[in-house]
């Protein structure tokens, strides 16, 4: 389904920028003499501004509202990216057609084509910091940075070449096709970018858990600082970093309220309070109180039989061992099972989701 949102959304947006540009060389006739200079701009403006939209509203299914509000400043960066590219391409285009340097039409194409696909990369790429809170990682972002306009290059340089083809084979476009010449070429255009960008900015199923009650700021944690503070149980929840991170803080370790952890996609992880052991340690809980056992598309709760009586799922203290597979936005919530400890009167809270659904949550 998502491969075709992002096709659909490909195509709409080339063919409306071809149509706004249409109405501007025929009907207000702006640069009419130039309509390279016309044209280009619009078809980078509504590929980049379409391509941005379409992601926003991807990554935020559930929460339309939350999209329209966040879409400003993504849709600002894709107006001047695209005006910009469109303008340089469309001036380049025209310089290239003068009768004194006359380069070939398939070049002058190429070249346009490709700033057009640049900007739209650099749009969709920088625009991305705005509507997820995965950019705030910037190992993350710029790895998607890079991805998004490599992608959207390779598949400027391919639509531009898969037209030249059909123009070859057919021995120069018919005559009854001249009309349709330029909206046939930059959907093919459309279409590519949106066939990249659904490869590349696809999130597949990942599962995160969100840090809520129980997590929340208590001040410096000085045994970070002094060895010699650093008891074998430490006092504060943390993530083992070799097989966990935080979905928007890649350097942290220690669990605070509103962080999430990124779950791998297969695997075992460990929660409990028993230092070097657990993957997620929590002070006051059992040693070792469950697993998440992690599956191709899927995510089970696995209690230790002698402590699933600590555990509540969606406000429910859970009432046998057996494993339960976890949905989106279920919440988890862990007790001490020492009502003498210090943490007795503690609870710590998870929210898990899938972030193919709600990456913001």
């Amino acid at each position: 389904m998502r491969i075709y949102l992002y096709i659909l959304a490909g195509l709409t947006s080339a063919l409306i920028g071809w149509s706004l540009g249409q109405f501007f060389l025929t009907d207000i006739r702006l640069f009419n003499e130039f309509p390279e200079i016309t044209l280009f701009p619009c078809i980078a403006i509504s590929l980049a501004c379409g391509m941005v939209m379409n992601e926003i509203f991807i990554s935020n299914p559930t929460r339309p509202k939350l999209s329209f509000r966040i879409a400003k400043t993504p849709l600002l960066i894709a107006l001047g990216l695209g005006l910009l590219a469109g303008l340089i391409a469309g001036g380049i285009s025209q310089i290239l057609f003068l009768p004194q340097i006359r380069v070939p039409t398939p070049i002058v194409r190429t070249i346009g084509w490709l700033l057009i696909g640049s900007s739209v990369g650099l749009a969709e790429g920088l625009s991305w910091r705005w509507h997820s809170m995965e950019a705030g990682d910037p190992k993350r972002f710029w790895q998607r940075f890079r991805i998004s306009v490599i992608g959207a290059s390779t598949a400027s340089l391919f639509a531009a070449v898969i037209f030249e083809i059909i123009r070859t084979t057919l021995g120069g476009m018919p005559s009854e096709f001249k009309a349709i010449e330029d909206p046939l070429g930059f959907s093919i255009l459309g279409l590519l970018l949106g066939l990249v960008f659904s490869i590349t900015n696809s999130p597949s199923y990942l599962g995160a858990l969100r840090a809520g009650t129980g997590f929340e700021y208590t001040g410096p944690n000085y045994e970070d600082v002094d060895p010699q503070l650093q008891p074998v149980n430490k006092s504060f929840p943390y993530i083992d970093k070799s097989l966990l991170k935080f979905v928007n803080d890649s350097e942290a370790y220690e669990i605070e309220e509103g962080l999430s952890i990124q779950l791998p996609g297969t695997g075992k992880i460990r929660i409990g309070s028993a230092a070097n052991k657990s993957h997620i340690y929590i002070p006051g809980l059992p040693l070792h109180v469950a697993d998440l056992i992690l599956k191709n598309r899927e995510v089970l709760l696995s209690p230790n039989p002698q402590y699933f009586s600590t555990i509540e799922l969606n406000g429910q203290r859970l009432s046998s061992r057996k494993d339960i597979r976890l949905k989106h936005n279920y919440v988890l919530t862990f007790h001490p099972a020492n009502k003498n400890s210090n943490h007795e009167n503690k609870t710590y809270r998870f929210i898990y989701y899938n972030r193919f659904l709600d990456p913001q949550a």
